[in-house]
């Protein structure tokens, strides 16, 4: 996949098909896939995510995908972009014998999504802040 980092500019997303996670399409050329979760408390268990899905998730990005969970923690009414490389680092953990979930304390809450009139939850802003950081390491 070749983007030209000069004119990307993240503002449509294109419905391409299910999967074992909740969506899967283009968003200007870049193939994506998500899954939203929920979290009631400030501790989110791994358990809301399946083998399966990490799996399908870690394949997409093989292929230069991005993968990402949208997680809400509801009591705090907030939202966030979680890059599969931070879901992963939490998997990995869990496989070793390690915690069973993640904090919200511990959580990389650099990419919060924000909520419009217009949009309930905005990922593609923090898609695109996630893309431009990557860039910055390439």
């Amino acid at each position: 996949m070749e983007i030209d980092r000069q004119t990307r500019h993240i503002t449509l997303a294109y419905f391409d098909k299910q999967s074992t996670v909740d969506y899967i399409g283009l968003v200007q050329s870049i193939p994506i896939c998500f899954d939203a979760k929920e979290c009631a408390t400030d501790t989110f268990p791994l358990a809301n995510v399946h083998a399966h899905q990490i799996e399908f998730m870690r394949d997409f990005e093989a292929q230069r995908g991005i993968s990402f969970l949208i997680v809400q923690f509801t009591a705090r009414d907030e939202s966030y972009f979680l890059p599969f490389r931070s879901l992963q680092t939490y998997w990995k953990r869990m496989e070793a014998g390690g915690r069973k979930s993640f904090t919200y304390e511990e959580m990389n809450r650099t990419f919060p999504i924000r909520k419009t009139r217009e949009v309930p939850l905005h990922y593609l802003e923090q898609l695109e802040a996630y893309l431009e950081q990557l860039d910055s390491y390439s």
